[in-house]
């Protein structure tokens, strides 16, 4: 009999995520697993969600909760009614919830308190800042779950100091957990949509951009965006940058992040900004592009974990603005330099991976295969 998993989406990675999940399932596993997504609609506009199904071939959501926006506790309070019902109605033999956010922590919380058994996939990541909500979802999350899939050693070495056991003989459950490195599945969904992207996107030339001729820049955190002096330095950074590098910023902005801009800016940064010819600001792109522009850049410029990531998967330096990050690898190795918020670090980290010539890239992040891994856990130990 198949083992019925529910999958928890509601931000625009874990859509990503799931693709390689999604793929592993209808491939390989198709007569062990059946998958009922759910879609929390934490990020409730279309070009954050809908183009991502779209162009990773993921089922469409079984449920959509249409939660949007709002505070951390009305957010959550909405999903984990939501998610009851559901969790109740399909009698599932496990939820598989990933990353950090509040879909993450609302379907965790929903099954653990059930008693129906967490999956936790990019589990024992930790940036060692509680004052970042996603780590209180990612910590609490951890140990709420049964099986936990980490993609890095150091997650390994994290949990293992919290008291969790590698190698645990008994079978899988909540207070028995189950940990695995397994790779990390953003390495698979790279793997696999590249040639797709190469294929497929335009945006290179329709931006009329050079190869490795541009930065490009993603900005979405609450610590970056919501105040105005961090926000100044960033968006000041990045003015300074596009006009004595010589290289573009492209900026595809979250229109959450947009409208920030009238807001945090000063009117003079805001108007420089504008009429720049050096800075272009861009609607989200769709994964695909987002691979295009990865490959493409000369260096990114990022507080997202998943562009952090991706820019090692392609090969390309990136200044992280923020303060920790939970990929403590690329730092580790020189691929990566934490910037935060101020101008003067993110001004000479830029510049110093600009003019580094010798870059290295070991396997640290598995061999392109950890959806099959965890797929395969879940029939054997689950």
């Amino acid at each position: 009999m198949k083992k019925k998993i529910i999958t928890i989406v509601g931000a625009r990675p874990q859509i990503i995520k799931s693709s390689a999940i999604s793929r592993a399932i209808s491939g390989v596993f198709k007569n062990d697993l059946e998958e009922i997504i759910v879609h929390t609609g934490q990020h409730y506009d279309e070009n954050m969600s809908k183009v991502f199904f779209e162009e990773m071939m993921i089922p469409v959501p079984n449920y959509n909760l249409n939660v949007g926006s709002g505070s951390h506790g009305v957010q959550t309070a909405k999903m984990l009614e939501g998610l009851e019902d559901i969790f109740i109605k399909e009698q599932p033999n496990a939820v598989l919830v990933y990353g950090d956010t509040n879909s993450t922590i609302a379907g965790a919380l929903s099954a653990s308190k059930i008693h129906i058994p967490v999956i936790h996939v990019e589990a024992g990541l930790r940036s060692f800042n509680k004052a970042m909500p996603e780590e209180i979802n990612r910590i609490s999350c951890d140990h709420m779950s049964t099986m936990l899939f980490t993609p890095t050693q150091s997650g390994i070495d994290n949990l293992i100091k919290e008291g969790f056991k590698i190698g645990v003989s008994e079978k899988a459950s909540i207070d028995h957990p189950h940990v695995y490195h397994c790779g990390d599945i953003m390495f698979d969904n790279s793997l696999f949509f590249s040639k797709t992207s190469e294929d497929k996107s335009t945006i290179i030339s329709n931006l009329n951009l050079e190869i490795n001729g541009f930065v490009l820049c993603t900005v979405h955190r609450d610590s970056n965006t919501d105040i105005k002096e961090n926000m100044e330095s960033i968006f000041q950074a990045l003015l300074d940058i596009a006009e004595n590098s010589g290289l573009k910023v492209i900026l595809p902005l979250h229109p959450r992040t947009k409208a920030k801009m009238e807001t945090q800016l000063s009117e003079d940064l805001f108007s420089a900004i504008n009429e720049s010819e050096m800075i272009k600001v861009i609607p989200p792109a769709g994964f695909l592009d987002i691979i295009a522009l990865e490959k493409n850049a000369r260096i990114i410029v990022t507080d997202s974990g998943g562009l952090q990531k991706e820019s090692f998967f392609f090969q390309k330096p990136c200044v992280i603005l923020r303060a920790q990050t939970e990929w403590i690898e690329i730092v580790e190795n020189g691929n990566a330099i934490l910037a935060d918020c101020d101008y003067n670090r993110i001004i000479n980290a830029f510049n110093s991976l600009l003019t580094r010539e010798e870059f290295t890239y070991p396997i640290l992040y598995g061999d392109g295969k950890a959806a099959d891994f965890i797929c395969k856990k879940i029939v054997t130990q689950l």
